[in-house]
């Protein structure tokens, strides 16, 4: 089988061969925002306080996290899932807001990082320094954790949500 020689990509040939210019749809002033945003799938208590929580499941969520990302509400935050549990550290590349992250294993917090603020430069620190086991982390605001008085040790329930469509 042979194939015929490519066409440019802006030229179509009509069946007398006389090529027609053809353009992509342009949107000049679109803003492209690098930020993702996914939908609430769970809900966390904490001292009384439901946040909901976006869900960032797979590898590539995750990676994104928060950045580029306004501040959180009070009401809100990322979960990031970890099956099995392993050694985590997070850094605040392109993130803007700082942020509270809480580090569980098994519902029992092993580690706050409180604060955690946009990297600058490279290398970006990790959190919690030197990094800690995990099978969950959730990010808020920064200063809810203290708010909230959450410590090492405290025990939290994430909760999934079902699908709307369930």
């Amino acid at each position: 089988m042979a194939c015929d020689t490519p066409v440019a990509s802006d030229q179509i040939r009509t069946p007398d061969s006389q090529p027609i210019k053809t353009t992509a749809p342009t949107q000049p002033n679109a803003v492209v925002d690098p930020a993702q945003y996914l939908p609430i799938a769970a809900t966390v208590n904490i001292a009384g306080r439901e946040i909901q929580l976006e869900v960032a499941a797979t590898a590539q969520q995750q990676a994104q996290g928060l950045m580029f990302r306004p501040p959180l509400p009070d009401d809100r935050g990322m979960l990031f899932p970890f099956t099995p549990a392993r050694p985590v550290a997070f850094w605040m590349k392109n993130t803007p807001s700082p942020l509270d992250m809480i580090f569980l294993l098994n519902g029992q917090v092993q580690a706050i990082a409180r604060n955690a603020t946009m990297c600058v430069s490279d290398p970006c620190p990790i959190y919690p320094e030197g990094g800690v086991m995990a099978d969950n982390v959730i990010e808020v605001r920064a200063g809810l954790t203290q708010e909230l008085g959450l410590k090492e040790g405290d025990q939290v329930m994430i909760k999934f949500l079902l699908p709307k469509n369930q």
